[in-house]
């Protein structure tokens, strides 16, 4: 793996740090205080300077409207963007949106790509993906309870769905359905785009996550699909293709959270330094850095954020030149060690700061209670870990 980086991406990258130090993190203390929704009209002008900026839609296709970068280049673009809550949403490249994109790219028809594809891209829409259920392991996405039955030319589909991010004021979600509960368990279920004023789509509420229900793209939806009849047609892809669909869509999807955990790691890391430095603690002016365990934790932070960037852009890397098939161990891997090197850091950073880390006066108790759901989302730990572990131990039977 070549580690340069293009002379191009680093002025990308420099663009994008100015853009965030000055515009984008004098915005979050009125964004941990004030809803989402009241700040749209400041962040749809930052948008717009974006936009000038040429820097709109970075990961999406060029031949839909985005910038078409790599994996690899995208990773570290999301690192920095991942700095500040703000960062992917401004510069739109955000999940769920992100993924969907992927999936109407891909899997899409001409008519789909024109009526959905095309206005999400140019941000004129947002969308959501529905496919964790209540009763259901989210970690299995083979079973899943909510059903689409075809009638006439519709299919009308009917379960209860949460953890459907972003989709209070999206204008259409990807669902999971079950389609033929009689084939094998991985061609039973199908994508299907549900616009969200269809009658029968119904968001009973945004899920109160940590103490705070969120609002717009920032929560999470708990969706009732009672008798919501779409046409045929809204099908993607091959019906009974869900799952394989939804291994495509994972697998990029996870280097761009690791990589916005980065971000979010870098960010942390860089708040700790700065706390440690400028924290009196004894009369005579020594700082809180000269204790030998806040200088253990500043030494492991460093070289375990390094670590997993390291395999981030590895793993993002083998994507790019071999497919997400080739690359699932690594994907695997990254998932769980980046985000518990995440929480890690972000712990650190929080507990140097003692008191105030607690508060919002800084981004780092927004971090803490809301990036906690990385290690459950995508895979919680343990199944990536126990997955990992059996494919390794099949190559050494004898």
């Amino acid at each position: 793996m070549d580690f340069t980086v293009s002379e191009k991406m680093k002025t990308i990258l420099e663009m994008v740090n100015e853009f965030i130090d000055r515009e984008l993190i004098p915005l979050e203390p009125e964004f941990t205080t004030r809803g989402f929704r009241e700040m749209l009209p400041v962040l749809k002008e930052k948008q717009k300077k974006v936009k000038q900026m040429e820097l709109w839609a970075p990961n999406f296709p060029k031949d839909c409207g985005g910038m078409g970068m790599s994996l690899v280049d995208h990773g570290l673009l999301s690192e920095a963007l991942g700095r500040t809550p703000l960062g992917h949403y401004v510069f739109w490249c955000q999940a769920p949106d992100a993924g969907n994109v992927e999936i109407l790219h891909m899997f899409g028809t001409e008519e789909q790509k024109e009526k959905y594809l095309k206005p999400l891209v140019a941000g004129d829409i947002r969308s959501c993906f529905s496919m964790t259920e209540v009763d259901m392991p989210g970690s299995n996405p083979v079973l899943l309870e909510t059903t689409a039955e075809k009638d006439g030319d519709d299919y009308v589909i009917n379960g209860h769905k949460w953890y459907t991010s972003s989709a209070d004021g999206s204008d259409f979600a990807i669902v999971m359905a079950v389609t033929d509960p009689q084939a094998s368990a991985y061609m039973q279920a199908s994508m299907i785009i549900v616009p969200t004023d269809t009658p029968g789509f119904n968001l009973v509420r945004n899920i109160s996550v940590m103490g705070h229900e969120g609002e717009d793209y920032f929560s999470h939806a708990e969706i009732l699909y009672q008798s919501c009849r779409v046409p045929q047609s809204n099908l993607l892809g091959p019906e009974g293709h869900g799952f394989v669909i939804a291994q495509e869509r994972l697998g990029p999807g996870r280097i761009h959270h690791c990589m916005r955990w980065l971000g979010i790691c870098q960010r942390s890391f860089e708040l700790m330094c700065r706390r440690a430095n400028s924290r009196k603690i004894t009369r005579d002016g020594k700082p809180l850095a000269s204790r030998q365990i806040i200088q253990a934790w500043v030494a492991e932070s460093a070289a375990e954020i390094q670590a997993a960037r390291l395999m981030t852009l590895h793993a993002a890397w083998q994507i790019d030149n071999e497919g997400a098939k080739a690359a699932r161990d690594k994907i695997s891997m990254i998932k769980f060690v980046v985000a518990n090197t995440m929480q890690r850091v972000v712990d650190r950073a929080l507990q140097v700061h003692g008191g105030l880390g607690m508060t919002d006066d800084t981004i780092l108790a927004f971090f803490y209670r809301h990036e906690r759901a990385a290690r459950i989302y995508d895979g919680a730990d343990e199944v990536h870990k126990t997955s990992l572990a059996r494919r390794i131990l099949k190559t050494y039977d004898f």
